[in-house]
């Protein structure tokens, strides 16, 4: 296909697909005249997923370039492109260390240690919590702390069902953009998903006993309702027909 049709099929307007060439984000396409080239489906799908790092994943060029550059070197195991793809989506402030942020690293370490996770201190991901512990303690919420055992439990399935799906592939190809998609995409569906939960459970902790109380009778039933039924029967209710 001509890049006209390579812009239709995946809506990437010619002038950002020429720069993907230029950067080398994209493969150059096969020559048919000086002036012409011709683009196959592995332009197709590497375009559709540069634009979803890009736009959902919310990485940068740069960071897509990396991922890229380790998911096309037929050197790197799948371990390291797993590796390459997390390095993009883990934001580190760059802070420089202080007080705070070593207390805050000490507990990330512990935390790997109690687990028995197999992960470099000094990684990347493991600097990235270290920063959001850090400023969850200067912003007065360290009891956060308490909870990283809570969010390690519901991670680990999680990660799990990322790689069950990437051993699904059979192409190495196939298995290598599984990885970064699952990494990249599934960060931001995870992070979704709990945004929505967070709602759901909001609502039902919240909002649905406000509703309830708001409602006629509401107190009254929960309260003194039935008390209220027994003493008419036993005081009024008895006494009525004597009457």
């Amino acid at each position: 296909m001509r890049i006209g049709e390579l812009s239709r099929r995946t809506g990437v307007p010619v002038p950002t697909i020429k720069y993907y060439l230029r950067e080398g984000l994209l493969a150059a396409g096969e020559l048919t005249s000086p002036n012409q080239a011709r683009y196959g489906p592995g332009h197709e799908r590497r375009l559709r997923l540069i634009r979803a790092l890009l736009e959902v994943g919310g990485l940068s060029l740069a960071d897509i370039g990396g991922v890229l550059d380790a998911m096309d070197d037929p050197e790197q195991s799948l371990h390291d492109v797993l590796g390459a793809a997390a390095d993009g989506v883990t934001p580190t402030g760059e802070r420089e260390a202080g007080p705070e942020l070593e207390d805050a690293r000490e507990e990330v370490a512990e935390l790997l240690r109690r687990r028995g996770w197999r992960v470099d201190e000094g990684s990347q991901a493991a600097e990235s919590l270290a920063e959001v512990l850090s400023a969850l303690h200067r912003a007065g919420h360290g009891g956060y702390v308490d909870l990283l055992d809570v969010y390690a439990d519901a991670a680990e399935p999680v990660a799990r069902a990322d790689l069950d799906y990437v051993q699904r592939r059979v192409a190495r190809e196939d298995q290598v953009e599984s990885v970064v998609v699952g990494t990249v995409l599934g960060e931001a569906m995870l992070g979704a998903l709990r945004r929505l939960a967070h709602i759901d459970a909001s609502f039902r902790r919240f909002e649905s006993s406000e509703q309830l109380a708001a409602e006629p009778g509401g107190d009254a039933a929960g309260e003194g309702g039935a008390g209220a039924d027994d003493g008419a029967a036993g005081e009024g209710g008895a006494g009525a027909p004597g009457a």
